[in-house]
């Protein structure tokens, strides 16, 4: 499999990104082989590692481009008091509300929140850290990582985005100002957390194959700092080779503090 001809621009997750399936295909914690799916399992120890720093926290958070998942929000909402989920696609967010609001058909997050309590020493909590989390979600609101402006809400004590940009951005040059556009909502002395996968050109499911804008490490540190930060922690994972539904070598964790104005 190869990465699409044309880079995946934003109407095409509009108009043919299913949540559902994606959901099904990466967010299980074992496959239909009963194989651990060891990307997602990585990924929480590795967000579960960045929301242990100290410093990291505050009281307001706001996620990034989070598609129809909240993973990337169990170790964050131990450590800030509202949270706001943002995306581009009205089906992301639609799926994401379903499970706020326990609406049926919402996807069972129930295992990956276990995994995570048990990270934290306590598997026993999960029940009360799903419903901590989703009481602590006050709005779930549209995105654009392109725009100077990427949501409309006033700076905040943090910003996290998992998987997002490297999939918004077609090169470069405008990787390096999704990240301007969305270290401009982060408060002086606050932090931005960002979970990339590199090296990769594609993704698919059900399908459908994806574009990835394929960064390496100094690409990634480069335009954070070029962004007004400093980083405080940067550690890259392998991937497992031999995906046939992405390319991806490896998934950068990256916490970075926002310099203090000048």
């Amino acid at each position: 499999m190869a990465a699409p001809e044309v880079f995946t621009d934003a109407d095409v997750y509009q108009r043919t990104f299913n949540p559902q399936e994606y959901l099904k295909e990466f967010y299980n914690l074992s496959d239909s082989n009963n194989q651990p799916n060891t990307f997602l399992m990585e990924n929480l120890k590795s967000l579960h590692k960045m929301f242990s720093l100290d410093g990291l926290k505050g009281d307001t958070l706001i996620d990034i481009g989070c598609g129809p998942t909240i993973y990337q929000l169990l170790s964050a909402c131990e450590n800030f008091q509202e949270i706001f989920a943002s995306d581009y696609t009205d089906q992301n967010r639609r799926e994401l509300e379903k499970w706020l609001k326990k609406e049926p058909g919402a996807f069972n997050w129930s295992p990956v929140v276990q995994y995570v309590c048990e990270l934290e020493g306590n598997r026993d909590a999960w029940a009360e850290k799903e419903e901590r989390l989703r009481k602590k979600v006050k709005q779930v609101l549209k995105c654009d990582v392109t725009k100077a402006n990427p949501v409309a809400l006033r700076p905040v004590d943090c910003i996290v985005s998992t998987l997002c940009l490297e999939a918004a951005c077609k090169d470069l040059a405008t990787y390096r100002s999704a990240v301007r556009n969305i270290g401009a909502l982060v408060k002086p002395g606050g932090h931005l957390v960002l979970l990339t996968v590199l090296q990769e050109t594609f993704y698919a499911f059900n399908n459908q194959v994806f574009s990835c804008l394929r960064l390496e490490k100094k690409d990634v540190e480069e335009a954070v700092e070029a962004a007004g930060f400093d980083v405080r922690f940067s550690e890259m994972q392998p991937c497992l080779p031999g995906d046939p539904r992405a390319d991806c070598e490896n998934v950068l964790s990256l916490v970075a503090r926002k310099r203090s104005s000048s």
